[in-house]
């Protein structure tokens, strides 16, 4: 899941070599980005995180696909968001936020600028007397189990979402009645002029699987989680899971939902009238047990994906005049 949006100009070139670098210190590869594209370096040092070049996003999606990103961070703090942030907006880079990267395909050429990876660091939980302050990095589905042990209603049917916390946020995830808005307090955010703030639930326009939050990024959260038997939550949060497990290709690399649902109907059942179900291309291929989940069976790239995602929506389109609107987000550059 993204954790929060893409900006910047798609200019400039993804680099092509797809090998990851070696764990240098962060001044040094900062130096060597500075030498091979004119920019200085990357501050890791000082903002403090991980910091690597040319790092394959294959490994930071649930496709597991995407080419390499020409920086990639993972920030320890708060503020190292912040700072990587404005270091990209002053000297004009494209940079996204990622997650987990569960609703993403990451284009073959990879990303051109830097990625900012939410996780490690971020990642922090605590709570008392109902009121939960959560990481933005944190999984969701560790919160869920987390609050189902200790007896929290109110997130719980989120269990089978991927993604992490502040991704979840920023899109208003949800599940079988359950959803952020519904338990959100505040927000801590990167504003659009790189400041942190801490925005009440009343000023976040949420709607339907969005949050209105813009250009802003997510860093935590408060949620606000009622009282119940941890028993019948674990044993809901289980059975929840089984049903997941047993109705979409839930152990095989995919990015979730390809497309959003129609009014009429839902993508998964016109897709598979159209007697698309086991189509494949490459390594890609659209799943047998749900035809709304295209899935990675054996080394596919971005365009094998793309490709299906075309011949799917040219066939609803065809059959039932309905155009499918995508859910996972396509990302970065062409090989």
């Amino acid at each position: 899941m993204m954790a929060g949006r893409t900006v910047g100009k798609e200019s400039a070139k993804a680099s092509k070599s797809g090998k990851a670098a070696k764990a240098t210190p962060a001044k040094k590869a900062g130096a060597k980005s500075a030498a091979g594209t004119g920019l200085p370096p990357f501050p890791a040092a000082e903002l403090g995180g991980a910091f690597r070049e040319n790092e394959p996003l294959v490994r930071h999606t649930y496709y597991r696909i995407g080419g390499p990103a020409r920086y990639h961070f993972t920030p320890a703090s708060q503020e190292a968001v912040a700072g990587a942030i404005g270091w990209a907006r002053q000297h004009k880079v494209p940079w996204l936020v990622l997650g987990l990267g569960s609703n993403v395909l990451i284009r073959d050429g990879g990303f051109p600028g830097l990625v900012i990876k939410i996780g490690k660091g971020l990642d922090a939980l605590a709570h008392r007397a109902g009121i939960w302050k959560v990481g933005a990095g944190l999984a969701i589905p560790l919160l869920v189990r987390k609050a189902a042990e200790e007896g929290y209603a109110g997130i719980h049917r989120l269990i089978g979402v991927p993604g992490t916390v502040g991704g979840g946020v920023y899109m208003n995830a949800g599940a079988h009645g359950n959803d952020f808005a519904s338990v959100l307090v505040s927000a801590t955010v990167v504003e659009p002029s790189g400041a942190i703030s801490e925005m009440p639930r009343a000023k976040i326009p949420f709607s339907y699987r969005r949050s209105g939050l813009g250009d802003r990024v997510v860093l935590g959260c408060v949620l606000k989680l009622e009282k119940d038997e941890p028993e019948r939550l674990k044993t809901e949060v289980a059975e929840l899971l089984r049903r997941r497990k047993a109705g979409t290709p839930f152990d095989l690399a995919c990015c979730g939902s390809v497309f959003q649902n129609p009014v009429e109907s839902t993508a998964g059942r016109l897709i598979d009238q159209c007697g698309l179900k086991g189509r494949k291309i490459g390594g890609a291929e659209i799943s047998r047990m749900h035809a709304n989940y295209i899935v990675n069976v054996g080394n596919a790239s971005a365009d094998d994906v793309l490709k299906l995602i075309d011949i799917a929506r040219t066939a609803v389109f065809k059959d039932f005049g309905v155009e499918l609107e995508l859910e996972v987000k396509v990302l970065g550059e062409a090989k």
